[in-house]
C-alpha cells in the first residue's frame, strides 16, 4: 500500500490528467510507479522519457538483455514490483517460464551465453558493491567480453535506473496486481 498520497485517475485533473491519458494511450494502461509521483506530475513525464530511453533506444544490448539485468538488480535489492514487472517483460522474448524461474533463482545457471553472464555479473556487482568500481577493472570484464564503450554505458544506464526506480517503489510502497503486470503496449 502506497505510503503517500496518490492521486488516482478518476481524481486526476488538468496537466496530471493529461499525462496519466498519455500513458493510457501509448502503454495501454497506467502502471502504480507513475502514480506514486502524482504529487509531481512533470516527473512522471520524465521518468517515462528516461525508461524509454534507457530500455528501447538503439543498442548493442538486447532488449532481452536489458530487461534481464533489470530484474537481476530488482531481485539484488528485493525489489518484489520490479522483478516481476521486468521478469514478465523478460520472458516475452525468452517464451520459458522455467528459464525465468532459474533465472531469478541463480542465472549463472539459466542457460545464459558467457556475455550475458558477464552482464548479469556487472548489474549485480554494481547494485551491491558500488564503490568496487572505482577501479576499472569494474567494467573490464565488459570490454574483454567485445562490449564497446557505448555498450557499456548502456549497461551502467541500465544497472543505475533500476536501482532508482527500485528506491522509488521500496520507499513509497508501490505494490501492483498480477492485471497490472501483463499486456503493456510498449
Amino acid at each position: 500500500m502506497a505510503r503517500i498520497k496518490v492521486t488516482e485517475y478518476h481524481e486526476a485533473s488538468g496537466r496530471l490528467l493529461e499525462i496519466y491519458n498519455d500513458l493510457i494511450r501509448k502503454r495501454g494502461k497506467l502502471a502504480e510507479v507513475h502514480k506514486i509521483q502524482s504529487l509531481r506530475p512533470e516527473t512522471i513525464e520524465k521518468h517515462i522519457d528516461l525508461y524509454l530511453e534507457i530500455m528501447f533506444s538503439r543498442s548493442e544490448l538486447s532488449r532481452a538483455d536489458r530487461e534481464m539485468m533489470a530484474v537481476v538488480v530488482s531481485v539484488k535489492n528485493g525489489c518484489q514490483y520490479c522483478r516481476l514487472h521486468h521478469a514478465e517483460a523478460l520472458n516475452q522474448y525468452w517464451k520459458n517460464d522455467k528459464k525465468i524461474e532459474q533465472f531469478i533463482t541463480d542465472y549463472r545457471n539459466a542457460g545464459l551465453t558467457e556475455t550475458q553472464i558477464i552482464l548479469c555479473e556487472f548489474a549485480e556487482n554494481l547494485t551491491v558493491n558500488p564503490s568496487q568500481f572505482d577501479d576499472p577493472q569494474g567494467t573490464e570484464k565488459l570490454r574483454s567480453a567485445g562490449l564497446s564503450d557505448q555498450a557499456i554505458l548502456d549497461a551502467t544506464l541500465v544497472v543505475a535506473y533500476f536501482n532508482f526506480v527500485n528506491r522509488i517503489v521500496q520507499a513509497l510502497g508501490v505494490e501492483s496486481s498480477e492485471e497490472e503486470i501483463k499486456g503493456y503496449l510498449s
